[in-house]
């Protein structure tokens, strides 16, 4: 089957007028440490970044925080490329399935991550509607990272 994911053109309005003011940094930062706290089984695939035994130490880790800038600057391609999602994370797709074998369903937790931390920083703009074409975005975005399982 297709898995295109259709977006309209309010829908792409939304996602890009709250990815204006969105700080990488930050947002990526949170949205990666967060992942690491609340399920914290995720943290094998980082034993690589170090200290990983408290909330504090996950929050400060300079290796999730650039990983998490990464994560988040991969979202600004997808934003750029909403129409060719599969595309866009083919080779991303690649890295973390057939290399690294991260579990498709991380994408999609990681990207629930991303919309609480959207939520904590935008309330008044994060709206039910915002919310929906965000939800539609990082759907998307896992499902085109998870293509390679396919």
């Amino acid at each position: 089957p297709d898995t295109m994911v259709h977006f309209t053109t309010e829908e792409k309005a939304a996602v890009a007028s709250l990815w204006a003011k969105v700080n990488v940094e930050v947002v990526g930062g949170e949205s990666l440490a967060r992942l690491l706290i609340v399920y914290p089984w995720t943290q094998r695939f980082f034993e690589s970044f170090g200290n990983l035994y408290s909330e504090s130490a996950i929050m400060g880790n300079p290796k999730v925080k650039a990983h998490g800038r990464k994560v988040l600057n991969s979202f600004g391609d997808a934003i750029k490329h909403m129409d060719d999602l599969k595309g866009t994370f083919a080779d991303l797709s690649e890295l973390h399935c057939d290399k690294l074998h991260v579990d498709p369903e991380n994408f999609r937790l990681l990207g629930n991550m991303i919309l609480i931390v959207l939520a904590t920083h935008f309330s008044k703009e994060f709206t039910p509607q915002m919310q929906a074409a965000w939800q539609k975005l990082t759907n998307a975005v896992a499902n085109a990272l998870a293509h390679k399982y396919h």
